[in-house]
């Protein structure tokens, strides 16, 4: 499972013209999920995104999680970041989850953060979306989990 985690100061997702979520200050979350997983990493990485710590305190250094500021989440599912461009020109999506699965993890993920006590707004799984977002820092981090990884 990979999660990309961006800093936001605001976020919206639009799909056919129409914005169906925005954020203020928060994360936008791109989310994936590899052939063969099957969703034991979600607590794992809920948890973690709910309490990343890198938002800026009084002091500015990075020491305030997601639940510190009251922030929201955009999740947006993302296969394409599991491509594997390292041959050719062209990425191949192989590694990707098959969809149908790959969906019910993704709506597994969102309520597992929500239960961590975030509020989750999230695109449409599948659609063709446009993300328009605010860097805030930019402050950017992939976090992965292997189902095989030490909980």
């Amino acid at each position: 499972m990979k999660v990309l985690v961006q800093r936001v100061s605001d976020a919206a997702c639009i799909i056919d013209g129409v914005s169906t979520a925005s954020i203020g200050q928060g994360f936008v979350c791109l989310v994936s999920f590899q052939e063969g997983e099957t969703g034991d990493a979600i607590p794992w990485m809920a948890k973690k995104v709910a309490n990343l710590r890198i938002f800026s305190d009084d002091e500015g250094k990075m020491n305030l999680s997601l639940k510190d500021v009251h922030g929201e989440v955009l999740s947006i599912s993302q296969f394409t970041l599991e491509a594997d461009a390292n041959k050719g020109n062209r990425p191949s999506f192989i590694k990707a989850l098959e969809p149908a699965l790959a969906e019910k993890l993704y709506a597994r993920f969102n309520a597992a953060l929500s239960r961590q006590g975030v509020v989750v707004h999230t695109g449409q799984f599948g659609a063709a979306m446009k993300i328009s977002l605010t860097n805030d820092g930019p402050v950017t981090i992939m976090l992965e989990r292997t189902e095989n990884d030490d909980t």
